[in-house]
């Protein structure tokens, strides 16, 4: 299977944390970087977290998440994780996992290939 498999999301009240999880296929896992990215209704995709899986697991973070969410990886169990903390209503959205560089701009949708199917988060306040 190609397409990657996201899941962990749910319902939180604000203040609260996630952990989603995305596991990939080996030839889609290896030597590259996977992202996470988050759409809400009427809003752009938008790039949160990317995780460069082909080696020490180094990751850039959107300015919205830095300090709050955290990108890591299981080589493993081909796994990617996005822990979220101090959630707040704003980060309610369908999140997505990619994978597949197309190009360097590792925060753009338009750089990965593979896409999830999405997991919704949802924030009360």
């Amino acid at each position: 299977e190609v397409q990657p498999v996201e899941s962990g999301g749910g319902s939180v009240q604000s203040g609260g944390s996630l952990r989603l999880s995305c596991l990939a296929s080996g030839y889609v896992f290896s030597g590259n970087y996977m992202a996470w990215f988050r759409q809400a209704p009427g809003k752009e995709r938008e790039g949160i977290a990317a995780i460069y899986v082909g080696r020490g697991g180094d990751t850039t973070y959107a300015d919205s998440v830095k300090g709050r969410f955290t990108a890591t990886q299981d080589k493993a169990k081909k796994t990617i994780y996005l822990q979220m903390n101090s959630l707040k209503p704003e980060d309610t959205a369908m999140y997505y996992c990619a994978a597949g560089l197309l190009e360097p701009n590792i925060l753009r949708p338009s750089a990965y290939l593979y896409w999830g199917q999405g997991t919704q988060v949802t924030v009360s306040s």
